[in-house]
């Protein structure tokens, strides 16, 4: 409607213009140019009343319209409407609106003929209006509207009345803004960091602690209370801690600038409860975050909302703990259950390693010496443990192992299930056996995942630890030797631990060797332990070639294998391990086919990268230095295009600049494995 208005415009100036030439040839008596002028300016009046009819057919038209589709009763409701409202047509130009949309909305101001969709772009005209309508604003003030088509179809009329709640959403908002945040601030290696230093060391290492973490709450708002040596309360409000998180918890890496005497960097782990109904909600998530940050290896911060886990952190390897006083207490817990129940079952995670098997038969051996019945949960179809479980037949297991369906009938009341080098119901060997279980116990050296085993009477974690065998191996000790374990069961521990320590080469420390030594002492073999590791020549032959077929990308050497085989689990853990001997190389991922659809990873690395956040990112786990993750219903470039964005994206939140992309030593290719190895 405006623009037709507009049209008014030109034809007035044309007129004035030709009036002003007919009076300059009038003047000067050019009795042609003014016959022309004249002429010009009729045709100019002709246009113009033209115009002025259609103008006035459109307006005649447009409230005929509004006649035809209100009431009476509906067009005086309109003009009184104790709502802003608005008129629009389907090109969103505004035909009319009433004095209170003029006065609480346009402040005054005459909009006739804007288009809505310049003045309030939130406004989406094309679909059909929500129940809570559309938040909008204009010149800084807060509006809810609701649309409706009206009219004819042909008209395309819209009406739009507004809400002014600005003043309900601002107080909402602050609401939101101001509802505290409960966290709790754990020194991670606060015993082993002052263990050696002198009185002023300490007070000077805990000076500047304290001064981070006290200077960081400050400037966030918040208030911190030191509540003991290495633990501190924080309260803040919800509007700082956005930006607290859009900054990744830069404090974590504030704090690992801080050295000890012996030049050990000083830890941080953050629990933090979000959305609690109270501060005493709040404190009883944070405490379930914490616990969570601790399960994962520390130096990160845990946030827990309704919805679950987020994560933030966690680039530090796990700090071993030096104090076997927790051991000692699991092992005499773990004692008692085993005499209190009738029978006891052993599990591990499915598709069983040497870990997770040798674990299991350690502690099958010494449960055995104490008479009670117990089981090895052994699925012969997915094992990858083929080597060990035929050795442990000949060495006194004869009558250890069970298939999971068999295992299933021998749960009764007081059955405890043990499971082994997992900790989540979804990683089990046979998930039904658990939730049939009433007494569980869980001992498991990975870093601590969301959706865990939460039901456990007797939950041993310990992520610092270099695997499960090396935690059963201590626990062992402790049970005394009158249930010593054999030769069989000792090679079994050992394997597991040479295996997750890449034959003590990664994640060990001193109670690594003290267990091995106790293992030892016990009558393992390290010739018959390394056996256990030997492969077929078509195995090592698959795996030369799933090497040669890698490529670097980002620091990462990604191999992919298209074709089946056999052993291909063990082939891509041990093709991984192989790409760590790349120079500048942070990580190395193996994609393979599993079958049935699942495309999946095995991931390694030497402590640059953390490759369990990586694996997590694609829904897997595991970890710092060894994950994997299976992905159903993909394709190798879906999980390939989604690997290098959960690379890139750990790295950039690592470093803000992006670490240069390197081409790889050889390109990417087809893998033909001979028919003999598949």
């Amino acid at each position: 409607m405006k623009k037709k208005i507009v049209l008014f415009v030109p034809l007035t100036i044309t007129i004035a213009v030709l009036d002003m030439v007919a009076v300059t040839m009038a003047v000067y008596e050019q009795n042609l140019a003014l016959g022309i002028a004249v002429l010009l300016m009729l045709i100019a009046s002709a246009v113009a009343f033209y115009k002025i009819f259609t103008v006035n057919r459109s307006m005649n038209r447009f409230y005929k319209n509004i006649n035809s589709f209100l009431t009476p009763y509906q067009q005086d409701a309109l003009l009184s409407f104790p709502l802003p409202v608005i008129v629009f047509n389907h090109h969103g130009e505004i035909l009319w609106y009433n004095e209170l949309m003029k006065e609480k909305v346009f402040a005054g101001e005459d909009s006739f003929g804007y288009n809505v969709k310049d003045l309030f772009p939130n406004l989406n005209v094309e679909q059909d209006c929500p129940p809570s309508g559309y938040g909008v604003e204009y010149k800084g003030k807060l509006f809810t509207a609701f649309p409706a088509t009206a009219g004819h179809e042909t008209e395309g009329l819209r009406v739009s009345y507004f809400i002014d709640d600005d003043k309900l959403k601002r107080i909402a908002k602050e609401y939101f803004s101001s509802r505290p945040a409960v966290a709790w601030f754990m020194i991670d290696n606060y015993d082993e960091l002052l263990q050696s230093a002198k009185e002023n060391e300490r007070s000077q290492v805990m000076a500047e602690v304290e001064y981070v973490i006290e200077t960081f709450v400050g400037n966030n708002h918040g208030i911190v209370q030191k509540i003991d040596k290495d633990r501190f309360f924080v309260l803040m409000e919800e509007r700082y801690l956005r930006g607290i998180i859009e900054n990744r918890f830069n404090i974590l890496d504030d704090v690992r600038r801080i050295e000890a005497a012996d030049k050990m960097p000083v830890t941080l782990s953050i629990g933090v409860g979000r959305e609690a109904k109270s501060i005493l909600e709040g404190e009883a998530m944070a405490s379930q975050a914490l616990d969570m940050a601790l399960g994962r290896g520390g130096d990160q911060a845990a946030i827990k909302t309704k919805n679950g886990y987020d994560f933030y952190g966690g680039v530090a390897k796990g700090v071993e703990k030096r104090t076997k006083v927790k051991t000692r207490i699991v092992a005499n817990a773990l004692l008692e259950l085993i005499q209190s129940s009738s029978n006891v079952i052993l599990m591990g995670h499915r598709f069983a390693d040497l870990d997770a098997m040798g674990s299991a038969a350690g502690l099958w051996y010494a449960i055995k010496e104490m008479g009670k019945p117990a089981k090895i949960v052994y699925n012969e179809k997915t094992s990858l443990v083929q080597n060990l479980y035929e050795r442990l037949l000949e060495n006194g297991f004869e009558d250890a192992f069970i298939s999971p369906e068999q295992a299933m009938n021998l749960v009764v009341e007081k059955t405890l299930l043990i499971v082994v080098d997992t900790h989540t119901p979804q990683m089990l060997e046979y998930a039904p056996i658990y939730e049939a279980c009433q007494n569980v116990a869980v001992i498991d050296h990975h870093r601590k995942m969301v959706g865990y085993i939460d039901n456990a009477v007797l939950f041993h974690h310990e992520p610092f630890a270099s695997s499960a065998s090396e935690m059963v191996a201590e626990l062992l000790q402790y049970i005394g030797d009158k249930y010593r374990i054999n030769s069989g069961a000792a090679e079994a521990l050992l394997s597991g631990i040479m295996l997750d320590t890449k034959n003590f080469i990664m994640r060990t420390g001193v109670r690594t060797f003290e267990a091995a030594a106790y293992l030892k002492r016990m009558g393992a073999d390290t010739i018959e332990v390394k056996a256990l590791f030997a492969t077929s020549m078509e195995a090592y032959q698959a795996r030369s070639m799933v090497v040669a077929s890698a490529e670097v990308y980002n620091h990462c050497a990604i191999a992919t294998v298209r074709e089946s085989m056999d052993q291909i689990k063990i082939v891509a853990a041990q093709s991984a391990d192989e790409l760590l001997n790349i120079n500048d190389v942070y990580g190395s991922f193996v994609l393979y086919y599993e079958g049935e659809g699942i495309v999946g990873l095995s991931a390694r690395s030497m402590g640059k990268m953390n490759v369990q956040i990586v694996m997590e990112k694609l829904g897997g786990g595991g970890h710092q230095t060894m994950a994997g993750a299976q992905l159903r219903n993909t394709t190798f470039e879906e999980v390939r295009a989604k690997l290098n964005a959960a690379i890139d994206e750990y790295l950039s939140e690592l470093n803000p600049e992006p670490l240069p992309v390197e081409p790889g030593p050889v390109q990417m290719m087809e893998l033909t494995i001979p028919p003999e190895t598949k």
